[in-house]
């Protein structure tokens, strides 16, 4: 082992740590973002988090990467990273957090002597809240089923105007016991009650048996708790509420304020849901997978009065972050902004080089 590879943050040590302390936990004990923190092909994001890291003071830096993980603040902190490294990117230098007066701007944005050019604050759009317990608590599920050495494969009925609830680890275990009695008994049934639930038996659409999992056990296809209406609506209010916070300070700094935004990968959004309702398209865009039965409550749509979203004039426009790894980045300027972005940011839309 080399010393750059030493002196890593997210190096062989600490992959070496989480495999250790998390490596023999059931996936449902463990962080969502397990496999990123030890399996080789996610090592370019380790690294891409150091490097982003080494821009910020020491303390700030050790807080980061000490918090970094937690299920809640990996992606906020991942776009709140990829935001300073995108201004990076376009040739500006960036402060982290930089006091003004009572308020702290996530980045400030400075030109070559330090002076300061505009600020920039981020905004994640997450999952709602419970999303991370429910996935955790159907994969508990999911894993006792894959005992069952049966190759079958199942799905969850569920009402489909309602979302269906998450078993506790009691119920996961009573199903799981009574499926793998039914699935080793002589009856050949293709649905199975247990516990409130019901669960089908898959069958192969080209064969119309039972469609046969890919090893030997069970395999449980649960609700996703990800599926539903994918809309940009409420991160432009969230953009409302920063504007809403900094605008008296970009008024009285004299600079143009932008919002950096970015998604949790689980929301589905994407800055086409962004584009949609800045132009007012009349589109509807929805998330889901085989799994769920629930897709979405009804939603009135009016083709000919599509919602459509006018960043406010306090606004210099949104940096959209792409979650995707290097995370590139899209700007929309604001064609009405009382204070404009810099022309810099404003001549390179996408990028897509690493910082």
């Amino acid at each position: 082992m080399d010393t750059e590879q030493a002196l890593r943050r997210f190096g062989p040590q600490f992959v070496a740590e989480q495999r250790h302390r998390y490596g023999k936990r059931p996936p449902e004990n463990r962080m969502l973002s397990y496999d990123l923190a030890v399996l080789d092909e996610y090592e370019p994001w380790r690294i891409w988090l150091d490097e982003q890291l080494d821009h910020l003071p020491t303390a700030v830096a050790a807080a980061f990467a000490a918090n970094l993980w937690r299920d809640q603040n990996f992606w906020p902190d991942v776009i709140e990273l990829a935001a300073g490294a995108v201004l990076r990117r376009r040739g500006f230098s960036v402060e982290f957090e930089r006091q003004w007066g009572n308020l702290t701007p996530d980045w400030t944005v400075v030109d070559d002597d330090g002076g300061p050019v505009a600020l920039v604050e981020v905004l994640t759009h997450s999952p709602q809240q419970g999303t991370f317990a429910k996935m955790k608590a159907w994969h508990a599920l999911v894993e006792r089923v894959k005992q069952i050495p049966v190759p079958v494969v199942l799905t969850v009925a569920g009402d489909p105007s309602r979302p269906l609830n998450a078993p506790d680890a009691r119920t996961a275990k009573r199903v799981a016991q009574d499926l793998r009695r039914a699935l080793l008994s002589p009856l050949h049934l293709t649905l199975f009650r247990s516990q409130g639930y019901t669960f089908l038996l898959q069958a192969d659409p080209g064969t119309g048996q039972a469609k046969r999992s890919s090893g030997m056990s069970t395999i449980l296809i649960p609700p996703s708790s990800m599926a539903g209406v994918v809309s940009a609506r409420s991160v432009t209010a969230g953009i409302e509420k920063k504007v809403s916070k900094y605008r008296a300070l970009a008024q009285e700094a004299g600079l143009p304020l932008i919002v950096a935004a970015g998604a949790h990968k689980f929301t589905g959004l994407q800055v086409q849901q962004l584009d949609d309702l800045l132009k007012g398209s009349p589109t509807l865009s929805v998330q889901f997978n085989i799994g769920d039965s629930f897709i979405h409550h009804p939603v009135e749509v009016d083709p000919f009065n599509p919602p459509r979203w006018t960043m406010p004039p306090e606004l210099a426009g949104v940096l959209w972050v792409n979650n995707d790894f290097p995370f590139t980045a899209a700007w929309r300027p604001n064609p009405t902004a009382a204070t404009p972005a810099p022309p810099t940011l404003i001549a390179q839309p996408a990028d897509s080089s690493r910082s």
